[in-house]
């Protein structure tokens, strides 16, 4: 008797889950939004002005809340946002703190590579070891 209820429930479940994700997609950010980051982040730690920093801490946390961006990338997006201020002296020290993350923006945060199905580029088959293909 119970899984006679409990199974529709779960059918009405399973159907409404892939539209639901098909509203929430948001795309993966884009080379040059990570590269005006970068950009920003740079200056900031060159010029050492109110603008460049405050632009690049604007940049970073408008990332912090993205839904696909792994928790590493945003690790770097978060010291990005806490060094990239305005300090009394621009020490080498202040510089690399800011420029370090902005580096490794570009490879921690770009977007993962697909790897494509060997069976779709019509490439050599896997053996499984016994001669019978895949």
């Amino acid at each position: 008797m119970i899984k006679y209820v409990l199974t529709p429930a779960l059918l009405l479940l399973g159907l409404t889950q892939p539209a639901i994700a098909a509203q929430n997609y948001v795309p993966w950010p884009t080379k040059d939004q990570l590269r005006q980051i970068q950009i920003d982040a740079f200056s900031c730690s060159r010029e050492n002005s109110d603008a460049t920093c405050r632009s690049a801490r604007q940049e970073a946390d408008a990332l912090m809340d993205h839904p696909r961006l792994p928790a590493v990338c945003k690790d770097v997006l978060w010291r990005l946002v806490e060094t990239a201020k305005v300090a009394p002296a621009n020490t080498y020290q202040r510089r690399d703190e800011i420029d370090q993350p902005a580096r490794e923006l570009s490879t921690i945060c770009a977007e993962p590579i697909k790897k494509k199905d060997p069976k779709q580029q019509g490439g050599p088959q896997p053996n499984n070891g016994f001669g019978f293909g895949a």
